[in-house]
């Protein structure tokens, strides 16, 4: 990492010019031509060859930003960031934004922003010197082991279980929805431990490593055409004590913790489908912003982004005092998804058919891809009806749901 400038005192101003100038000398800028050849894929679709090189251009990316002080910035030095301000860290996302970056690849976004705060938060001091400063730079990658077959998005339904065995666990069960786990070298993983106890009681995480023994990944084709997501039979995996993730029991608590990153995440950070700038560069090319109604969704979209990247902001900003994830997370992925339909609708209604047939024209049928993908973040990191239960439940005192 860079230590000749002090961001501390510096201004965000002449951080704003110090991650151009870092920027520039890596990756060329968006051009126009790059714009007419985006992509709006909010899944990849990809062979494992294909997806393989994304995942190890992100990884190269990463591990560039962090060496430079710009991919861990709110980080504490000892983690390898220069302990800057949320306020920092939006300023790079904006001047990143003008760059041809390499794509943040989902399981890169699940590692550095869901897996190594927890691990940091929760983790033993052995962890996290082992785990917190590989996964900032995507050195090592990990996967989440939580949704089952059976369980969707009752996560406490679960019914993988971890034996004790002396000084081991032995894990035994399924996973499902498994972004990128053919890909990880680790897993975090909740499993059951305790049947007699309360289902938010008896759970316990661990941090697997994933060419064990006893593992089989098998990727599940989606509708999209790629095989971003995966099963995971697990079958007499022995896991050391120390592999444990918090208290015995205290499973339900790291989930949380995680969902809380991931929900904030998905909210602010995931660069999934289109976005405003690209909906008012459709309309444009349709030559279709003389029409009031058109002008009224693409406003709409605007003030919805906008909107979710205050939320982002706001938590950002309660994270860097110490608090926990709370219910601010579950708001803006509410907010996040519902743009990501606003935004596909609105493409269809300015397209029409041509969203339906690839005609050859550039910037069309390329939106069938968002419109298609959309749906899966409804689901991704706890469904809307179950966000909207912990907004009322945990945010807003309402009493539970009746059974």
């Amino acid at each position: 990492m860079t230590t000749d400038v002090q961001y501390e005192q510096a201004t965000l101003d002449q951080f704003g010019r110090d991650c151009v100038a870092f920027l520039e000398t890596r990756v060329p800028r968006r051009s126009s031509a790059a714009d007419v050849e985006r992509r709006y894929a909010i899944f990849h679709n990809h062979d494992a060859a294909e997806e393989r090189a994304l995942i190890d251009a992100a990884r190269r990316w990463q591990a560039e930003r962090v060496d430079a002080g710009f991919g861990a910035i709110t980080w504490d030095p000892v983690w390898g960031g220069p302990g800057l301000s949320a306020s920092h860290e939006r300023n790079y996302v904006e001047h990143e934004l003008e760059f041809a970056v390499p794509d943040r690849h989902e399981i890169v976004l699940v590692t550095v922003d869901l897996v190594a705060p927890t691990v940091h938060l929760l983790g033993t001091e052995n962890q996290r010197r082992q785990f917190v400063r590989s996964f900032l730079r995507a050195d090592l990658l990990c996967c989440q082991l939580f949704s089952e077959p059976g369980a969707g998005s009752d996560l406490a339904g679960l019914t993988t279980r971890a034996t004790r065995d002396g000084d081991s666990w032995i894990v035994n069960g399924q996973k499902v929805w498994s972004s990128g786990a053919q890909f990880a070298e680790w897993g975090l993983l909740i499993a059951r431990t305790d049947s007699t106890a309360p289902k938010h009681r008896g759970m316990t995480a661990f941090m697997v490593p994933m060419d064990s023994d006893g593992i089989d990944i098998r990727p599940i084709r989606q509708m999209s055409g790629g095989s971003t997501f995966n099963e995971v039979f697990l079958d007499g995996v022995l896991l050391p004590d120390t592999l444990r993730l918090g208290d015995v029991g205290d499973g339900w608590k790291v989930a949380l913790t995680t969902l809380g990153f991931e929900r904030n995440s998905s909210a602010g950070i995931v660069d999934a489908g289109g976005n405003v700038r690209d909906l008012a560069r459709l309309v444009r090319q349709v030559g279709a912003p003389a029409d009031p109604l058109t002008r009224q969704r693409v406003a709409e979209v605007a003030v919805y982004e906008r909107a979710s990247a205050l939320l982002v902001a706001r938590y950002a900003e309660r994270r860097e005092d110490g608090a926990a994830p709370g219910v601010e997370g579950s708001i803006g992925k509410i907010v996040w998804t519902q743009n990501l339909t606003r935004i596909g609708e609105a493409a269809a209604r300015v397209l029409g058919p041509r969203l339906a047939a690839d005609t050859g024209e550039a910037d069309t049928f390329a939106w069938s891809e968002h419109l298609l993908g959309a749906p899966g973040y409804r689901i991704a990191g706890g469904s809307d009806e179950i966000q909207r239960n912990i907004i009322g439940e945990r945010g807003l005192g309402l009493p539970r749901e009746p059974r």
